[in-house]
């Protein structure tokens, strides 16, 4: 039991970390990218080399310059904005393992896309990561590269197959997750392979009196030009795993991330452009994003088994849940209590008003299904007692210390 404790306490704490770094990191690029858009000319600054803005915050004025070129004296202490990104992304990795690797035949198996154990399931997880980062950067460096629309629209292809190949390898949640989890590490290896150790070299050149070479600025820019418009759609994916309608369909996944990934760059470039101009404000792309993300509603609400029955469409097939290795079905006592007090809710077509799709995705109207999302149960019924919400389906005393006993038998 102290495990399943340690497990939750550092779910919360990994997460808690992971939150308090992206809101750091993506604070941190929205701000400079405000900035750089909102640089005017000024009388002491050349043309060309720079440039200044004037902002309000806190009941005080702020005054900031950019410099192209090295200013005649070097500061003493320069600050680099990049541990917020390294910071996001260790966090969030040891999150994917600690939730999704830790507890795989809980959230990223799902034996009827693919039987994998667990060992397998994670290491297929860590190596698409590795070799998604480096075919991007693959294409970033090959000819390609130097064609940034044309290499915006196959990389927006690569991602859009890349969540099609997780979906038929991992659960719906698990595909979801692992495919902003590889475009948040496209984003921070950028940082770190990319646009930090080229501002080195340009810092390097200047101090020295040097005219740095312009292939480390186009560079970077063009890195930083691509996590600024996956940013928003990263953010959706890393959300979508708390919302079962985004992922109740491994099927329509792969429309699901090309529809999110359109809304949120248009929605990046209408800031984009009018903090640059606010006489240039492209309205359009609120219109555009609007109708993707209306597209992406359907797509996810005709897909999930609910939804289908709102809509008067033929059901889906439900496939036959499938058990891992070592796992047994509960005794009949135990079955008939989750299905009892918690099938209401977690269940293909919930009979609970108001809830038209099983919270989380969990289904527990089955012996098959209460097997596999033993783990839960005994984290929402047994241990926390947060499940039947307020109690409201009446789980006695009794029946929750009858879930304990079955799941201390199963764990020995």
């Amino acid at each position: 039991m102290l495990e399943a404790y340690l497990m939750e306490w550092g779910g919360m704490m990994l997460r808690w970390l992971h939150v308090i770094t992206a809101i750091a990191w993506i604070g941190a690029s929205f701000f400079f990218i405000h900035l750089d858009a909102s640089l005017k000319p000024a009388e002491d600054i050349p043309p060309g080399t720079g440039g200044r803005a004037w902002q309000v915050h806190g009941g005080g004025f702020y005054e900031m310059r950019k410099y192209m070129v090295a200013p005649a004296v070097m500061p003493a202490e320069l600050t680099w904005h990049k541990w917020q990104s390294y910071w996001t992304w260790i966090s969030g990795f040891f999150l994917l393992v600690w939730v999704y690797y830790a507890q795989s035949e809980l959230y990223l198996i799902d034996p009827a896309v693919m039987q994998l154990s667990p060992f397998a399931a994670g290491a297929i997880g860590i190596a698409a990561l590795v070799v998604g980062w480096l075919i991007y950067d693959l294409m970033c460096k090959s000819p390609l590269g130097k064609h940034d629309v044309l290499l915006g629209l196959v990389g927006f292809g690569y991602v859009v197959a890349a969540s099609w190949a997780f979906a038929n390898v991992f659960s719906g949640r698990g595909a979801l997750i692992h495919t902003g989890a590889l475009m948040a590490t496209i984003m921070t290896a950028n940082v770190f392979f990319n646009i930090m150790p080229g501002q080195r070299k340009v810092i390097a050149a200047l101090t020295a009196g040097e005219k740095p070479d312009p292939k480390y600025g186009k560079a970077a820019k063009q890195r930083s030009t691509h996590n600024n418009y996956i940013t928003l759609p990263v953010l959706f994916l890393m959300l979508s795993n708390h919302y079962p309608v985004t992922y109740a369909n491994s099927a329509v996944i792969p429309q699901l991330v090309a529809l999110v990934i359109v809304a949120g760059a248009l929605i990046r470039h209408f800031f984009n452009v009018r903090h640059a101009d606010h006489a240039k404000s492209p309205w359009w792309c609120w219109v555009v994003a609007i109708l993707a993300l209306w597209f992406a509603f359907w797509v996810a609400m005709s897909s999930s088994p609910g939804g289908r029955e709102q809509l008067g469409l033929k059901p889906r097939e439900m496939p036959k849940p499938m058990l891992l290795a070592g796992m047994s079905l509960p005794p009949a006592e135990v079955a008939n209590i989750v299905t009892g007090r918690c099938a209401m809710c977690h269940a293909p077509e919930p009979s609970w008003p108001g809830i038209q799709i099983a919270p989380k995705g969990v289904l527990l109207h089955e012996p098959e299904q209460i097997a596999i999302h033993a783990r839960a149960i005994r984290s929402q019924a047994v241990m926390t007692h947060a499940m039947p919400p307020n109690n409201l389906s009446g789980m006695t005393p009794a029946e929750r210390r009858a879930l304990a006993g079955w799941l201390a038998a199963a764990a020995r």
